[in-house]
């Protein structure tokens, strides 16, 4: 029997599905109000600020709004149900548990390069600044189901040789105070590049789900540029429009 599957998720985005959670299970309908802040930070034993950017990404995603003086109430959004909202950011590990995915990550290359042109515009870099390139592949149980390239500033982390690659992104970012908060992103149905392939032996991987994305810090700034190819028999993304 398989070990279950530590949680991964940051503390936020715990409370944040809890919350999501508890207007589900406590059948609260839109117009309802929210227990306090005090009562959330006593019920999920967390402190008034975590609380407050789970509530924030709530409000971002819909599911509920605010009224100054009044607190927070669910909205309309709330009974619109989705498997995978596209809009939530994430990383790769929390969006693979949601999936039941226990991943491994395989790095196939690192390298220090000069962007091309389109990278170098999405993450705003000025002629002659360098990239990391960063180039892994995701596994459950020893099936790839996520190909991914990143593209990181050199500027923004200390030499790729004295970074341990094999764990979250996110987490590296975070060690340099440049953790993405946000993003913007495209997604698209395609194959994957044939000398990828190849070179990997992924004949099998089949059609592949596209999540062209670029993530700002805190500042606003854009501390990676990614593609990710989500194995199409594995993924499936829902959207909630308002």
């Amino acid at each position: 029997m398989d070990a279950p599957l530590r949680d991964t998720r940051t503390l936020v985005i715990q409370v944040r599905d809890g919350i999501t959670d508890l207007i589900r299970e406590e059948k609260l309908q839109p117009g309802d109000k929210l227990p306090s802040e005090a009562q959330l930070t006593q019920r999920f034993k967390i402190s008034r600020p975590a609380l407050r950017e789970a509530l924030k990404l709530l409000e971002q995603d819909g599911v509920t709004y605010v009224e100054h003086g009044r607190g927070h109430f669910v909205s309309a959004m709330s009974v619109v149900r989705v498997d995978r909202p596209i809009t939530v950011f994430e990383s790769a590990t929390d969006m693979a548990r949601h999936y039941g995915y226990a991943m491994v990550n395989k790095i196939l290359s690192i390298a220090e390069e000069v962007p091309d042109p389109a990278t170098a515009e999405q993450l705003r870099m000025k002629q002659g600044e360098r990239v990391i390139r960063l180039e892994r592949l995701r596994l459950h149980r020893d099936q790839p189901i996520l190909y991914c390239i990143d593209y990181i500033p050199c500027s923004i982390v200390s030499t790729h040789h004295d970074i341990d690659w094999s764990g979250s992104l996110l987490d590296v970012l975070d060690d340099h105070r440049n953790r993405p908060r946000m993003s913007a992103a495209t997604v698209s149905a395609v194959m994957l590049p044939e000398e990828v392939v190849q070179r990997n032996d992924l004949r099998d991987f089949g059609p592949a789900l596209l999540i062209r994305e670029t993530c700002f810090n805190a500042a606003g700034l854009p501390v990676v540029h990614a593609l990710d190819y989500h194995r199409g028999s594995h993924f499936a993304f829902s959207l909630a429009r308002r």
